[in-house]
């Protein structure tokens, strides 16, 4: 017997076995597993009633809500695409996306009314506008919001047997590092097997409760929406990161597992908060996003009390394609672990990794060979939207290609090294800008550093460094430059140092390096 692999019958199954149980916690707002359901399979019957068709893209402009996490299901239910967007985009990078993909219908908080209005009669494709928060005001939206919409509609439960497994479930956006982002395809059947294999690494079950500090337009908040709903978790939504918010959640609802970008678990490990709340029940923290460094896995793990590692994945790849968990029966002590514990680490069930050369042939597990990693799994994307050309180039001879250089040890754990386009290269050394990053912020007077490469006569190009000092620091270029001398070599070493407020970054935490390169790589 095949039945078809989608992701609405992880909350079929939760809502049979787990019905009265706590499923979303929003605010004040709690709803059982049975109330979810209902609620999904309502906007279900709500968007065919709208006459949304098998594929049409339905995209949310929302904060992280119990409604967002509502269409994940209920989009797909539906028999539609979700289309979940950064918030943080401006007016005009909205529009691009939603033109590129011929969006149908949008949802949108309120805050966003203004946003919208200024660019959705460049949206042709768009029929339908919905509030999903308070009492539609302008005359473009619909007469009944979100809420509204749900109480007049009937449910609707589809056949799950006449899904097709291989068709478009979800539609994210690359950060758009590039000159403009790329729709990422991923289908019924990359989303399904993707949450099996973070529950069989996370040990996810029916008593987790995961606090959603991940926005939920980033590769659906790394999987968390699905994996934590098939077995019947606690879904705690973060509207908005702040460190008081976060502390105040973990405490009042037990909250045992989360996940973080770099600067969030910076600021969490600094904030004066932390101490003022019981943060007892956290069990283990998980950072990703970018690339994390041994200092920070330590004064996390210190501060908050549990174990902390990294993890490593991309919109492309569902996203979770490793982590550096410790292994069943793994011992990892003294200044050794949170070495271990920061590094990308080893593959997920169901995900193959490798490092290759330029040639596409494995380097040596050594852990010094650097090359580029490429990965197969059941959740690489399905490709590009409308981008065949950017597809082939990145799924060459069936490996997905990455872009990240790393290098790999004899025990297949991965140490990512740089992005390719981030390589200094001076005077024919490559120096990776992770390495010294990692190194300057052991130093207890930096905040959060970002390395690039300057224009330099004699080798070409060295490293700046770009600081931000901790509040109560003032360390100086030459302390900082001395203390990188006595970690690493001196040619890694920055040349100089610039000092700022705060770091430029993507809404998903990502430093934009790109902005920095423009505005020193003169200097």
């Amino acid at each position: 017997m095949n039945i078809p692999l989608t992701p609405v019958r992880f909350l079929r199954y939760a809502e049979q076995q787990f019905s009265g149980k706590t499923a979303v916690v929003c605010g004040n707002l709690r709803f059982t597993y049975a109330q979810f359901a209902e609620r999904e399979s309502r906007l279900a019957g709500a968007l065919l009633e709208t006459g949304v068709a098998p594929g049409d893209r339905v995209a949310f402009l929302s904060l992280n809500c119990h409604r967002l996490l509502e269409a994940y299901y209920g989009v797909v239910e539906a028999g539609a695409v979700l289309l979940p967007l950064n918030i943080r985009l401006a007016p005009d990078e909205l529009a691009y996306i939603l033109n590129d993909c011929g969006a149908k219908i949008l949802f949108l908080e309120k805050e966003f009314i203004e946003s919208v209005d200024s660019f959705r009669q460049k949206v042709p494709s768009l029929t339908n506008f919905f509030l999903l928060d308070g009492a539609p005001q302008a005359p473009w939206l619909a007469a009944k919001n979100y809420d509204q919409a749900l109480a007049a509609a009937t449910p609707y439960r589809s056949d799950i047997t006449q899904i097709d497994e291989n068709s478009l479930a979800e539609l994210f956006y690359t950060s758009g590092t590039s000159a403009h982002p790329k729709g990422v395809m991923l289908s019924h059947r990359n989303v399904y097997l993707h949450a099996l294999s973070v529950c069989l690494t996370f040990l996810t079950k029916s008593d987790s409760v995961d606090l959603h500090t991940i926005p939920l337009f980033h590769a659906n908040g790394w999987g968390t929406a699905h994996s934590l709903t098939l077995v019947g978790g606690t879904h705690v939504m973060l509207p908005r990161f702040t460190c008081t918010e976060v502390f105040r959640l973990i405490e009042r609802e037990h909250v045992d597992s989360l996940s973080l970008v770099p600067i969030m678990a910076t600021a969490l490990a600094n904030s004066p908060e932390r101490e003022k709340y019981d943060l007892s029940s956290l069990q283990w923290i998980s950072i990703g996003g970018a690339a994390s460094s041994p200092t920070l896995v330590r004064e996390v793990a210190e501060k908050l009390g549990c174990i902390c590692y990294a993890g490593y994945g991309l919109t492309e790849t569902s996203p979770v394609l490793s982590t550096a968990k410790p292994r069943t029966g793994e011992k990892l002590e003294g200044e050794h672990r949170p070495v271990a514990l920061a590094m990308t680490g080893y593959a997920i069930p169901g995900v193959e990794l490798r490092v290759v050369d330029c040639g596409d042939q494995d380097v040596a597990h050594d852990g010094k060979t650097m090359g580029e990693i490429v990965a197969r799994s059941d959740g690489v994307m399905m490709g590009y939207w409308n981008q065949p050309a950017a597809t082939a180039e990145v799924m060459r001879a069936g490996w997905f290609h990455t872009g990240d250089m790393a290098t790999i040890a004899e025990d297949g754990r991965i140490l990512i090294v740089d992005r390719k386009k981030d390589i200094i290269v001076s005077g024919g050394e490559n120096i990776s800008s992770l390495e010294v990053e990692k190194a300057l912020v052991a130093h207890p007077g930096v905040y959060e550093t970002a390395v690039i490469p300057m224009a330099d006569d004699k080798w070409g190009e060295v490293p700046l460094a770009v600081v931000v000092r901790k509040p109560d620091s003032s360390v100086t270029e030459a302390e900082l430059i001395e203390f990188c001398r006595s970690r690493i070599a001196h040619y890694k070493c920055p040349q100089s140092i610039e000092f700022i407020a705060g770091l430029p970054r993507t809404a998903t935490g990502k430093v934009l390096k790109r902005e920095l390169r423009k505005k020193y790589s003169s200097t």
